[in-house]
């Protein structure tokens, strides 16, 4: 079931959020649902800048970081046609 929730907000900066999200292709409606439902799963509310990874992304790069030190599942080198036709013919 929708809701509606009434926000005040300056209105030039409704108009920004409003002209950013079309220009991503969004509504400001998505938008907001989307910082709403992250509020919830997070449990955090975040004001920055910079922007910042979650834990899950810092999980997953710390597991990439890993395997580039182990040397583990990574791709050859591959610096020519022939050498690309072979790895994919290997799979």
């Amino acid at each position: 079931m929708k809701t509606i929730i009434n926000v005040k907000a300056d209105k030039d900066v409704k108009e920004d959020a409003q002209k950013l999200a079309k220009d991503l292709g969004l509504s400001l409606s998505a938008v907001v649902n989307a910082y709403l439902k992250q509020f919830v799963r997070t449990r955090r509310v975040d004001f920055s800048i910079a922007p910042s990874m979650s834990p899950v992304l810092e999980k997953l790069l710390g597991g990439i970081e890993l395997d580039i030190k182990k040397n583990r599942n990574l791709s050859p080198v591959m610096s020519s046609k022939k050498d690309i036709d072979d790895r994919l013919s290997s799979l």
